[in-house]
């Protein structure tokens, strides 16, 4: 005869209602914290470049690294990453190393279409222009021996890639020369200036304070 097998009674689990509680205070602090640091995360992704960048330089991923600042309502004046770097920005005013790139210092690679040229211009330069400068190119034609006709803008709003620091026998000259950035289609009219002597200035142009 077989002796019966005692039965096992299942334990039932019991959950102490204060264990409930603390672990979904812990949870709700812990989400609690997760939107408190979103929230308080106002800062924007944009491009700083990495060493200073002049006029003309063809604007590449190499040349920035992304930074987060705080910029409020500004955030929209400075270059964000975006897919257009690809292809490549032309720098139209001088970017210092470890400045925000700002949108109003870079144009579309169409402006490709600008061609450097050096102009000799007499005289000493006003100390507000340098690098990145924008300027108008005054040009007074030469109608005889130290005669000239009204001076006439040339070139309007060229922009200063940097001025030639004069050395040896160009330091015995009166003038200076500058490097500037000019539409293609008017080199030809600068060139002519140049080869008939006329007399050259340039005029810086009162644009609006970058950000």
């Amino acid at each position: 005869m077989k002796t019966p097998r005692p039965t096992r009674t299942r334990r039932r689990f019991w959950v102490d209602p204060r264990f409930v509680i603390g672990l979904v205070l812990v949870v709700a602090s812990i989400a609690g914290v997760g939107m408190i640091v979103a929230s308080s995360d106002r800062t924007t992704a944009v491009y700083t470049a990495r060493h200073t960048l002049t006029v003309g330089d063809q604007l590449e991923s190499a040349d920035v690294t992304l930074t987060r600042v705080q910029l409020g309502g500004a955030a929209d004046l400075y270059l964000a990453p975006a897919p257009d770097l690809k292809g490549g920005l032309l720098v139209t005013q001088t970017i210092l190393a470890g400045e925000l790139v700002a949108r109003s210092a870079v144009g579309d690679s169409s402006g490709s279409d600008l061609t450097s040229v050096v102009v000799d211009i007499p005289g000493g330069l006003a100390g507000s222009i340098s690098a990145g400068s924008v300027v108008d190119i005054w040009s007074a034609r030469a109608t005889g021996p130290s005669e000239y006709a009204p001076p006439t803008i040339l070139v309007g709003q060229a922009v200063v890639v940097r001025i030639v620091e004069p050395t040896g026998i160009i330091a015995a000259s009166s003038g200076q020369s500058v490097e500037m950035l000019v539409p293609q289609n008017n080199v030809g009219a600068v060139l002519e200036a140049i080869m008939n002597g006329d007399a050259l200035a340039i005029v810086a142009v009162n644009t609006p304070a970058g950000p």
